[in-house]
């Protein structure tokens, strides 16, 4: 299946027919940009589970708020920012380069962009009574 016309079928875009074609190799043919607002979109989901996975927090319905994020993308590289709950008591500072690792690498795999750095703030920390305490209604 054609994505366009004219367009080589799926998996010739670099092969013979496309050399023979005299289309250029496939690094000089442009490049694939990706809006800061989806990078941040897969970093809040891989924050979210790295949340539940890193820090036994659960993502249901009375736990804690969803984790936030942003990005900044320039030339092949990106800079997140995660806001997020964490449980209470736990070894915070481990948890926190836990999940900023998970989220890098993450990020990194889904977008093929290289992630310079992961800033993580707390929001809240969280106890296994008190998930809903805090919370504005």
């Amino acid at each position: 299946m054609n994505t366009r016309p004219g367009a080589p079928p799926l998996g010739e875009g670099s092969g013979p027919l496309a050399r023979a074609a005299g289309l250029p190799p496939p690094a000089e043919r442009g490049a694939t940009v990706i809006p800061d607002r989806v990078v941040a979109r897969i970093a809040a989901q891989a924050a979210r589970t790295a949340q539940s996975r890193r820090a036994a927090v659960p993502s249901d319905r009375n736990g804690p708020a969803a984790p936030a994020a942003s990005a900044a993308t320039r030339t092949g590289s990106v800079r997140l920012h995660l806001a997020m709950d964490l449980p209470y008591p736990a070894d915070i500072p481990r948890i926190g380069e836990r999940i900023q690792q998970d989220v890098a690498e993450r990020v990194a795999q889904l977008t093929g962009l290289k992630v310079r750095e992961v800033t993580l703030t707390v929001r809240r920390l969280v106890t296994a009574t008190g998930a809903n305490r805090g919370r504005v209604r």
